[in-house]
């Protein structure tokens, strides 16, 4: 199932992607307050894994009633697919191939920092570029999005707690994060997390350490790798961050980026994000995401 969020009235309303259209849920659910076995909508926008069957119920009892309400996608603003998580925690230098750009060596544990619910938003939103940097890279990432709460999981029990994967966009000013020790500064700005445009359920990703995963900057393609080159996996991330902290539903992970940011490229070559720059990122099954980046006021 290909979970969205949209704006209406100022507020982030839950959609769902079908064959048909896009499902205005709580629209829906309004409209068919007759029908057993309704979905909690309020559970469903925190990612609990339990509302997802109801959902499913409810969409086939729909259809075949033919009483779904919908949306157009070209009319709506769309938002991050994930609205409310607890925590954001970012995994870095996780690809061989981006280490080896970086003349980084390969980690010997998960190296592990964070971001805030600022940086999230949505797909073809507009992004101002702070006016602090000049050297904004862009990051193609898996996004790992949490279920159930998870504490002291096994590698081999850790994807059972997933609700879903995503594509994202790490975005990364270089020179802010390379100005400390800390990453901080780098990573937080405002809007600097992209994700969507769907949130694709775990059922329908049975290899997430198999997916082919793209960034393009107006068009030209930058990055082009897959999963399968990361260092630690998703399950290996999942379990080790369980080890230190409980993950809660609605948190998301992201598990690095590949080879082919402006930063891996000889600095005579580096062409950072300027405004007027169109940035796509894309992972196989879950969609691509488009952003532009505008001049801070």
């Amino acid at each position: 199932m290909k979970l969205l969020t949209f704006e209406k009235q100022g507020v982030y309303q839950l959609g769902v992607q079908t064959e048909q259209g896009i499902i205005d849920i709580a629209a829906s659910i309004e409209k068919n307050a007759n029908l057993n076995n309704l979905p909690d909508y309020t559970s469903l926008m925190t990612c609990n894994k339990e509302q997802i069957v109801k959902l499913q119920q409810f969409i086939q009892a729909m259809d075949a009633q033919q009483s779904a309400v919908f949306v157009e996608d070209e009319q709506i603003t769309w938002g991050p697919c994930v609205t409310k998580p607890h925590k954001i925690i970012c995994v870095g230098l996780n690809y061989r191939k981006h280490a080896d750009e970086t003349n980084a060596p390969y980690p010997e544990v998960p190296i592990l920092f964070n971001k805030f619910d600022n940086t999230l938003t949505g797909h073809n939103s507009e992004i101002a570029i702070p006016n602090v940097t000049k050297e904004l890279d862009y990051e193609v990432e898996l996004g790992i999005v949490i279920g159930e709460k998870t504490k002291n999981v096994t590698e081999q029990d850790a994807l059972n707690y997933v609700f879903g994967y995503c594509t994202v966009n790490d975005l990364s000013a270089r020179d802010l994060q390379m100005r400390t020790h800390q990453w901080l500064l780098g990573k937080t700005c405002d809007k600097f997390s992209p994700i969507g445009p769907y949130l694709v359920t775990a059922d329908e990703i049975t290899e997430p350490n198999n997916l082919a995963l793209k960034t393009y900057v107006n068009g030209e393609i930058r990055q082009n790798s897959n999963t399968a080159d990361m260092i630690f996996n998703c399950a290996e991330i999942i379990s080790y961050i369980s080890q230190h902290m409980t993950l809660e539903p609605g948190d998301i992970i992201l598990t690095g980026t590949p080879e082919g940011v402006v930063f891996g490229y000889p600095q005579e070559q580096q062409v950072y994000i300027q405004p007027g720059d169109e940035v796509t990122v894309e992972i196989e099954k879950l969609g691509s995401l488009t952003n532009y980046f505008v001049a801070e006021d």
